[in-house]
């Protein structure tokens, strides 16, 4: 989400928080959070507009939770990063068990003796 995007209504110099689309079908308005990139038929809007949006007559607005959570931050995503390049590296080939000559893991071999 990038903090340069502005609201889409006119004269309104406000960050966009959040987005509206329209479900034509459904005669429904879903505002929700501010969408990864701007699409054409979708309206950025800020936090002021957002609170006072109001829907055609018979149309239903269909408001969608935002995240509470922050985003995480630089150092978070630095050890996740760092997390990632341990595992996917080459992990040294493991040496095989010693077994002793005769016996095969929990198992002996017991050789008949002659009569």
């Amino acid at each position: 989400m990038s903090s340069l995007r502005r609201c889409t209504r006119t004269a309104c110099g406000r960050p966009a928080v959040s987005t509206l689309t329209y479900v034509y079908a459904d005669q429904t308005a879903v505002l929700g959070p501010l969408a990864t990139y701007a699409e054409p038929h979708a309206y950025d809007l800020c936090q002021f507009h957002g609170e006072r949006l109001s829907a055609p007559r018979g149309w239903d607005v269909l408001r969608l939770a935002h995240d509470t959570e922050p985003p995480p931050s630089v150092d978070d995503l630095l050890a996740l990063a760092d997390l990632v390049r341990e595992a996917a590296r080459p992990q040294p080939p493991a040496e095989p068990p010693i077994v002793e000559p005769g016996r095969r893991g929990h198992l002996r071999i017991i050789r008949d003796t002659p009569e």
